[in-house]
């Protein structure tokens, strides 16, 4: 999988799919996380849709370039801190989830994540990859996260959804793993239920049943 900026609900439900639950065990999902690719734009990768009053909403952060126009690989990719788009991004979130069941329960411990990487200046794999453990923890999800340690390096019968989970593509990753269904959404009644958007839109508005709507 490619690294992605609180990844699209495909992505959880693609490592909840490798998890299995026991009375005495669980046994974890294991994803392999692309480090070597270069950096791609209008993608997942440093953007995510939420919904908002106004529908749906896009995310972005920006990224810092070559002067020489060289290809950067996502590892070594940072990101430009110097602009307050993370204050921006928390504000729309705020906004968009206020008033969901759950969102009291996560926001401080993940704006203060979120921070202490602003702080930090971390680049793109570490910002995201610490939301997406945020993310796993809160869901309930089981998986072990293992970087690429070269360009599409990983064991043989690996899946690869590195293109596959893209916002200018459509996929059946959802219909194939019996997902395809609803969830309760605050703006459902103003604009039906809403697909494509972040993991953070079931977690705010399922908090625990996520893991039941993930495992069905």
């Amino acid at each position: 999988m490619s690294t992605a900026y609180f990844p699209p609900l495909e992505y959880l439900a693609s490592m909840a799919a490798g998890f299995t639950l026991s009375p005495d065990r669980v046994n974890p999902s294991t994803a392999y996380i692309e480090a070597h690719e270069n950096y791609q734009k209008q993608s997942w990768r440093n953007r995510c849709m939420i919904a908002s009053a106004d529908g749906p909403c896009r995310l972005n952060y920006p990224v810092v370039h070559s002067g020489d126009g060289r290809k950067v690989p996502v590892g070594e990719l940072q990101i430009d801190w110097s602009t307050p788009w993370m204050v921006q991004h928390q504000r729309a979130i705020d906004a968009a989830y206020h008033s969901s069941a759950y969102y009291d329960y996560y926001r401080d411990e993940l704006f203060a994540l979120m921070d202490n990487c602003a702080a930090e200046k971390v680049g793109m794999l570490r910002f995201n990859t610490d939301i997406l453990r945020f993310l796993l923890g809160k869901t309930g999800i089981s998986c072990n996260l293992i970087f690429t340690t070269g360009y599409g390096l990983c064991p043989e019968k690996v899946t690869d959804l590195r293109e596959t989970i893209h916002p200018k593509r459509s996929n059946s990753i959802l219909a194939d793993l019996g997902l395809g269904r609803p969830y309760y959404q605050v703006f459902q009644q103003k604009y039906g239920f809403l697909g494509g958007l972040s993991s953070m839109d079931l977690l705010f508005n399922e908090g625990p049943g996520s893991l039941v709507y993930l495992k069905k």
